[in-house]
């Protein structure tokens, strides 16, 4: 099996209220359904998609930049719909 190379985009919080419980429960929702590992990085702090807490505690409010990096067979699948979900604000405002 060949392993494949991680492969990472930026993205920034655009919806009013950040990256709060409802945007969260929606990323680790989606993350989920990937067969890839997805992280969100914010500076020196790294929260695993799959979990809401995690993302929770990057305390990510509205302007923020974090990346997201992906890594696995679905790699880039997950990280278009995750690059999605914050440019189109979470469904939000």
């Amino acid at each position: 099996m060949v392993k494949s190379s991680p492969v990472e985009v930026q993205v920034e919080v655009k919806n009013r209220l950040g990256l709060h419980l409802r945007a969260a429960s929606t990323i680790a929702e989606n993350a989920r359904s990937f067969d890839a590992n997805v992280t969100v990085i914010k500076g020196h702090h790294q929260a695993n998609a799959r979990s809401v807490t995690s993302l929770l505690m990057l305390g990510a409010a509205k302007g923020a930049k974090l990346k997201v990096r992906a890594e696995g067979p679905d790699a880039r699948r997950a990280l278009a719909v995750v690059r999605a979900l914050f440019e189109n604000r979470f469904g939000e405002d």
